[in-house]
């Protein structure tokens, strides 16, 4: 099993509606990266997002895989699912404060 530190900062709203993974089990995010991992792979995660100087520590295992050169341009990286404990409900909770109305949106993401 493999563990790392990722660090993201998510500076627009459209780029957070687009990493995050709301149909997974008390949400996710899509963190690109070049690094090998495995579906399983527990991950520790700094997220930065929009406009917040607090970074949000938020722990995970990745539940998705995008290996490089995929079909239709998708960006290389992993999706982590958020731990099921309270850094996992406030990182969610974060996320969908900040997109609100966005949510309905019809839009490809990174995953979908």
């Amino acid at each position: 099993m493999r563990s790392g530190v990722l660090s993201l900062h998510i500076r627009e709203r459209t780029a957070l509606y687009a990493a995050y993974i709301p149909w997974v089990d008390g949400g996710g995010i899509f963190v690109p990266t070049a690094k090998p991992y495995k579906l399983g792979d527990e991950v520790f995660m700094l997220l930065t997002l929009i406009d917040d100087p607090n970074r949000i520590a938020v722990q995970g295992k990745v539940v998705w895989v995008t290996p490089p050169g995929i079909q239709g341009a998708r960006a290389q990286g992993i999706g982590v699912q958020f731990s099921r404990d309270e850094t996992g409900h406030a990182a969610k909770s974060r996320i969908e404060g900040l997109l609100g109305g966005l949510l309905a949106s019809s839009r490809p993401t990174h995953t979908m």
